[in-house]
C-alpha cells in the first residue's frame, strides 16, 4: 500500500465507496477516531456504510480535490478531500451537488482521524419544507 497522503485517502474512499468495508478496514489504524455529520462517532468503518445505507439508498463522492496540509511527512499528515455527493435519497429521487469536506489525520500511512461534514441535512430539511431556500425569497 502506498504511503502517499493523498493516494491513501482517495484509494479509501475509492474502496469505501464501493461500498467495501472489510478493504477499507486496511486503511484504518486500530483505535482510529471516526466522526461523520451531526457529530456522530463512530468505532468501525462498517458503521459509516450503514449509516450510509440508513441516509441514502445510494451515495457517491464526486472528488473536487484532495490536498494534502503543508508539513505533511511520514509520521503525520493532514489530508482534506472535499466535492459533492450525488446519489438518490431512500425514496429514489436523484440529488447531485450535495458539498462534503472530509478531513483525516494520517501517521505512518494509515487513518488514525477521519471527520466527514456534508450538507445532506440541509437538504433533507429543505425537501421537507422545514426551511426556505437560499436566498431568501424578497
Amino acid at each position: 500500500m502506498s504511503h502517499d497522503p493523498k493516494a491513501v485517502v482517495e484509494e479509501f474512499l475509492r474502496v469505501i465507496m464501493i461500498p467495501d468495508p472489510d478493504t477499507a478496514r486496511s486503511f484504518i489504524a486500530p483505535g482510529a477516531r471516526i466522526v461523520f455529520t451531526g457529530g456522530r462517532s463512530m468505532s468501525d468503518i462498517g458503521d459509516c456504510s450503514a449509516f450510509n445505507a440508513s441516509r441514502y439508498r445510494w451515495v457517491k463522492k464526486r472528488f473536487e480535490r484532495t490536498d494534502v496540509v503543508v508539513g505533511a511527512n511520514e509520521e503525520e499528515a493532514v489530508v482534506y478531500n472535499c466535492g459533492t455527493l450525488y446519489g438518490e435519497w431512500p425514496d429514489g429521487t436523484p440529488f447531485a451537488g450535495n458539498r462534503y469536506v472530509d478531513r483525516y489525520v494520517l501517521r505512518h500511512g494509515k487513518i488514525v482521524e477521519m471527520a466527514v461534514w456534508n450538507d445532506s441535512a440541509e437538504r433533507m430539511l429543505l425537501n421537507l419544507g422545514l426551511c426556505a431556500p437560499w436566498p431568501l425569497p424578497e
